[in-house]
């Protein structure tokens, strides 16, 4: 018993604290009371209206005592409840009680006849009074407990058949995906654990179960105490913290059908859209489909583009009905992302554009060997924001398309694979020698190296005639560019070995004056060991 009456006093201040929080906003000093609720067991039955000597709230809960003390009075009938009209207001008396004086501002302020608010105010009161005393009769009482217990029985008999329910169904899922889950792992190389990917149907199901528990723990504690008198305003506190939100989010989805459903619409028209935009440029990139001076390699890059100004028009359509675009704080957001999207993109968009740039001027593509800025490398990948360079020495080189944009490019590649890219080294050799000997000497240094083509054939130019020396330039064609660094060192150990054995010397870099010896390395030294090798 000690323990019941501790748990109807718990209840009887929640419901105070309800009460009181139904009415706090008038509390503040600082605000201007217009009216505060009459409220007995949770149930508002009208307003009254204040002044600034009576405010309303004082003057709500002295009706709100006079109200309970005459229902708790059974030697009074509600059917004795009379209204004494006089000039200026009228009275509602109970026993002799006066419970309220209704005034002319009060039937203007509900913008009634006096006394036909008066006439409201009396039923009200009265039907309140038979119902304090109905709810707390016995019979009453004892068949709202029998109610509750038998609720109670029945839902936790439901509670606990559903978290069975979700128990079996937590293993025959577990074992039904074991194996899927498994083929998910091998697919991915191991990077997706089986045991991740449990766990996060097993943090799901833990959490649906609780939503139960919470969602069944609260009905029930809002249905028991909303069939007890003492309890009702709490049960009604927590119907509106909990339930009332929870009746809004439905109604507004509701509303919101007709709304998701244009955006649904748009969303499958632009999807299948672009579905048949990409496969038509797929088909160009094929081959499948010609279209004058249109260059395959610019389909996807295109398409790209399209895909875009279409997907941000969608948007454009969409915004109106995404739920809360009218608000203030959403096209607050929308503001504060486009000023730091246009104060921290400048050079973002620079990039974006010179990539498309890059793309449609076909300076290069992917596999070719270009120089950018004395940076010479073979293009890895093509981004819209940068490009990825890979020299001869295996590293790699990151330009923003900017720099490219800005910059002359030099391809190695492009002229390769039709004619050829030339090769060329230059020597400088005396006057004394004949130009007739060194061309062929370069010519033959050039048939002797591989990877240098045959066809067309190399050829000598004769750039300077310098002071000391004439300055020969050796050109041969070659398609091998993958191997080019290699190709120019076995030209140049060539060039060494014919002139040394026509005992002709190279001037370069400089000449002074002729020497006792001629610099020529004798044939029978060309293969002199190291002094380390025996």
């Amino acid at each position: 018993m000690t323990f019941a009456f501790f748990l109807i006093g718990f209840l009887l201040t929640s419901a105070t604290f309800s009460q009181d929080q139904l009415t706090k906003h008038q509390d503040h000093p600082d605000l201007k009371i217009n009216s505060a609720p009459i409220i007995v067991d949770g149930n508002e039955l009208f307003n009254v209206r204040g002044v600034s000597s009576y405010p309303a709230e004082k003057r709500a809960t002295k009706i709100t005592e006079r109200i309970i003390a005459v229902a708790n009075d059974y030697t009074f009938s509600p059917d004795s409840i009379k209204i004494i009209e006089l000039e200026e207001h009228s009275v509602i008396y109970a026993n002799k009680i006066p419970i309220i004086q209704i005034f002319n501002s009060d039937a203007s302020f509900e913008d009634l006849d006096r006394l036909d608010l008066a006439e409201a105010v009396k039923l009200n009161i009265k039907t309140t009074i038979e119902k304090y005393r109905h709810d707390r009769s016995k019979p009453v009482l004892l068949k709202n407990l029998k109610q509750a217990i038998i609720v109670c029985v029945i839902l936790l008999a439901i509670f606990l058949v559903l978290l069975w329910i979700i128990k079996r169904f937590k293993k025959w899922l577990q074992k039904k995906i074991e194996s899927r889950i498994k083929s998910v792992e091998n697919i991915s190389f191991n990077l997706i654990k089986s045991g991740h990917l449990w766990k996060v149907f097993h943090v799901f199901l833990d959490t649906f179960r609780l939503v139960i528990i919470l969602f069944f723990v609260v009905a029930l504690v809002d249905y028991v105490l909303s069939l007890f008198p003492w309890t009702n305003a709490f049960s009604k506190y927590v119907h509106k913290i909990i339930f009332d939100p929870l009746i809004e989010f439905g109604r507004a989805f509701v509303e919101y059908i007709p709304k998701f459903i244009f955006i649904a619409i748009i969303f499958f028209i632009t999807k299948y859209l672009l579905r048949l935009i990409k496969l038509f440029f797929s088909g160009i990139k094929d081959g499948g489909i010609v279209i004058h001076d249109f260059n395959p390699d610019w389909a996807f890059s295109t398409y790209k583009i399209i895909r875009f100004f279409i997907i941000a028009f969608a948007l454009v359509m969409a915004y109106p009905y995404i739920p809360g675009s009218d608000s203030v704080a959403f096209k607050g957001l929308s503001v504060f992302i486009g000023v730091l999207f246009s104060l921290g993109s400048s050079s973002f968009i620079g990039n974006l554009i010179a990539g498309y740039s890059m793309i449609y001027r076909s300076a290069f593509k992917v596999g070719d060997m270009i120089e950018v800025e004395n940076q010479i490398g073979f293009v890895e990948e093509q981004k819209l924001l940068v490009t990825r360079l890979r020299t001869h020495k295996n590293e790699e080189i990151v330009l923003p398309n900017s720099i490219l944009l800005n910059n002359k490019i030099t391809n190695y590649s492009n002229k390769a694979k039709e004619t050829g890219i030339i090769l060329h080294t230059k020597v400088g050799i005396g006057y004394e020698t004949p130009w007739r000997q060194v061309d062929a000497m370069l010519k033959l240094a050039a048939n002797r190296t591989e990877g240098l083509l045959k066809t067309p054939s190399p050829y000598v130019l004769k750039k300077d005639l310098a002071d000391y020396a004439v300055n020969y330039e050796i050109n041969a064609y070659c398609s091998d560019i993958q191997n080019i660094n290699n190709i120019y060192s076995v030209l140049n150990q060539n060039i060494l070995d014919v002139f040394n054995e026509n005992n002709v010397q190279i001037m370069t870099p400089s000449y002074v004056a002729d020497t006792e010896i001629p610099k020529v390395v004798p044939k029978d030294q060309w293969n002199t060991p190291l002094e380390n090798e025996s």
